[in-house]
């Protein structure tokens, strides 16, 4: 290989692997009747939910491709496999039970470290299957319930048929309708009212099928004074052929509660990842969003707070890095209903080599929400003299009682500050490693410790190849 070839390739290519899996269902590309059957089916579902995946099915049919959202025309969805369930599908309790090959794949995502920092709970999913799973005796004896969707759904019918799908309706857009009809597993998280957990609960999301798919579907209940906070990871190999990312979260968060949702989506670069995040926050509630993103070709990615009563507070700090062949369309949406509401939005974006980030806001402050206050500030750092950066701002506010403070800006890396840091003997690329990371520390700094020195690792890594 080439000096050239070398430059041009991503260092994060050799995070790029990927299993041989034996799978015991038929294997069935595109959508339709059948491939739903057989999803319910597999599950084990009651005749509710398989009423409402071919209620979704026909609403996915009919529902026209969205017009605004970034070019979609490479995704072929006649070529997408979207249900695989691996010959082992059954979750481990112990990480020794777990197949060896899946296990040196989770070794290489961080789990069994996860496990020796005795993090409160550890799950992993595998395509369309949950792999492995653990959780602390003290939080089972306070009722706390953690457990994957798809099992919750005959666990824990009440809970389920009263929350599920109604932060997001199947109705919101054709990708909604398409994942209802198709949805995965997942995490179902209950928090017991005044439960206050110390450490965080974890899942990892691994995509391994060729032209595969990912519709996890998680939902998050916090009862009145409860906290928590919850950390995906998610990941994918890399094929040259399109995979799609779906994965749906329903946050609820009662009175008095405290939910922080941390999220770092790692996939490879033909993965469209068209994820939709949703929280409703009652009276004193608090909702906290810090994220992260790169790699895949394109993200959709929009996570909304919805600010239903008095007195409620939404945080939002996200991250999104559009490298080469990306298009990184993110976007914070809050929604304040009630009085003396209050949001905060931090966007931090970077571009490099000719590539695309945007990033839109909705704050929409109804004539209910007197005296709220809503901050933006939308920063984006651009690595070169191609790449591009975009903000779309749209600023409703409904009564006159009302604060909005909007700040933006756009700049690249400063050259005085490179010349200080060479003349101190630190080479170029690591002199733009350092500016970068000092950059998105607002995010990674919310992060816990090994999230936070993955993300600067991820980011040096990307700078040993320079530009």
């Amino acid at each position: 290989m080439s000096n050239t070839d070398l430059k041009n390739m991503s260092i994060s290519d050799s995070w790029h692997f990927q299993d041989e899996v034996t799978y015991s269902n038929t294997i069935l590309k595109w959508i339709n009747e059948e491939v739903v059957r057989q999803i319910s089916t597999s599950n084990n579902e009651p005749d509710w939910m398989l009423e409402l995946r071919l209620k979704a099915l026909k609403i996915f049919e009919w529902k026209e491709m969205p017009k605004w959202w970034p070019d979609l025309s490479r995704l072929d969805l006649n070529e997408i496999y979207y249900f695989a369930k691996p010959e082992w599908a059954w979750a481990k309790k112990t990480w020794e039970e777990v197949p060896e090959n899946i296990k040196n794949t989770f070794d290489r995502l961080g789990i069994p470290e996860a496990e020796k920092k005795s993090l409160a709970w550890v799950w992993a999913q595998y395509d369309s299957e949950v792999v492995y799973h653990s959780l602390k005796q003290e939080l089972i004896d306070v009722w706390v319930i953690f457990d994957d969707t798809s099992i919750a759904v005959n666990k824990y019918p009440d809970l389920i048929k009263k929350y599920f799908s109604k932060c997001i309706p199947i109705s919101d857009h054709k990708f909604a309708a398409l994942h209802y009809a198709v949805w995965s597993w997942g995490t179902f998280m209950y928090i017991p009212a005044w439960v206050k957990l110390t450490e965080p609960l974890q899942s990892y999301f691994r995509m391994n099928k060729k032209s595969g798919w990912q519709f996890e579907h998680t939902i998050i209940i916090l009862e009145e004074g409860a906290e928590a906070h919850y950390i995906e990871w998610c990941s994918a190999p890399k094929y040259d052929e399109n995979s799609l990312h779906a994965g749906w979260v329903e946050i609820f968060v009662d009175k008095n509660a405290h939910m922080r949702y941390s999220s770092v989506e790692n996939w490879s670069v033909d993965t469209y990842n068209l994820n939709t995040k949703r929280a409703i926050v009652q009276e004193n509630a608090y909702m906290e969003w810090v994220g992260w993103n790169m790699w895949s070709w394109v993200t959709m990615l929009y996570p909304c707070s919805i600010l239903l009563w008095d007195n409620s507070k939404t945080d939002m700090l996200w991250l999104a890095f559009a490298n080469k062949g990306q298009n990184q369309d993110v976007w914070a949406k809050v929604i304040h209903i009630w009085k003396n509401t209050t949001s905060n939005i931090i966007s931090k974006s970077l571009s490099k080599w000719g590539w695309i980030s945007t990033y839109r806001w909705l704050v929409d402050i109804k004539p209910s929400a007197t005296w709220s206050v809503s901050k933006i500030d939308c920063d984006a750092l651009l690595l070169d003299n191609l790449s591009v950066s975009d903000t779309v701002p749209n600023i409703i506010v409904g009564n006159s009682s009302s604060t909005v403070g909007h700040e933006a800006s756009a700049w690249k890396i400063n050259d005085d500050y490179l010349f200080y840091l060479r003349s101190r003997g630190i080479s170029e690329d690591e002199a733009k490693a350092m500016i970068v990371n000092g950059f998105i520390s607002w995010v990674v700094k919310e992060l816990p410790l090994e999230y936070a020195s993955e993300m600067n690792v991820l980011i040096s890594m990307e700078f040993e190849w320079g530009f």
